[in-house]
């Protein structure tokens, strides 16, 4: 079975492999779509889908796996910051405060059957002014992650703690999805589809 990641993401690309994936990763066309009236939860799974199923029409024969990651707080879904200022904001914002991450996961199998879920992970930052946050962006570019961090490069500085899924917090909830595909495979392997 052909497994494609819909993701340029290489955070997403190392989770997979060291999981022990074999993957082709393609980068989707699919437009996300920034809707805040709606919950971050299903916001996160709609992108996802919307990110595989661009994908899956050209790699039919594949298992193509869409994911979503979002950072939010007091309802308000943080996206990628658009410039170093949105990003000095966002992380005035998360200082001192708990927070919720929410990636969402379509899988499109060959059949045309879907799985979609999410999983969310709360993370604790440590109080941070303007000199730690500027000597937190000397090392790490945050403008391609949500919420503008990234727990995987130099989190230490950052965060104090985390409640959840590790994996989830860097873009994608790899034990959730390890399961989905393994169910997918014994269900074929039974004469089940």
């Amino acid at each position: 079975m052909a497994i494609v990641l819909a993701s340029a993401s290489p955070r997403r690309r190392e989770l997979l492999a060291r999981a022990g994936v074999v993957f082709e990763g393609v980068v989707s066309p699919a437009e996300e779509i920034h809707d805040l009236s709606m919950e971050p939860e299903v916001l996160c799974e709609w992108n996802a889908t919307l990110k595989a199923a661009a994908v899956a029409t050209e790699r039919p024969e594949a298992t193509v796996i869409g994911s979503d990651t979002l950072v939010f707080i007091d309802g308000e879904a943080l996206g990628k910051p658009i410039d170093m200022e949105d990003a000095y904001a966002m992380l005035r914002r998360l200082s001192g405060r708990t927070h919720r991450v929410c990636t969402g996961v379509c899988v499109i199998f060959p059949d045309g059957s879907r799985r979609v879920f999410h999983e969310t992970s709360d993370v604790n930052f440590r109080m941070l002014d303007d000199a730690a946050i500027g000597r937190y962006f000397s090392q790490v570019d945050p403008l391609d992650k949500a919420g503008a961090y990234g727990i995987q490069e130099h989190g230490e500085q950052i965060i104090l703690g985390i409640s959840g899924n590790v994996d989830n917090v860097m873009g994608l909830p790899v034990g959730r999805l390890l399961t989905v595909l393994r169910e997918k495979s014994d269900c074929r392997a039974a004469g089940h589809g």
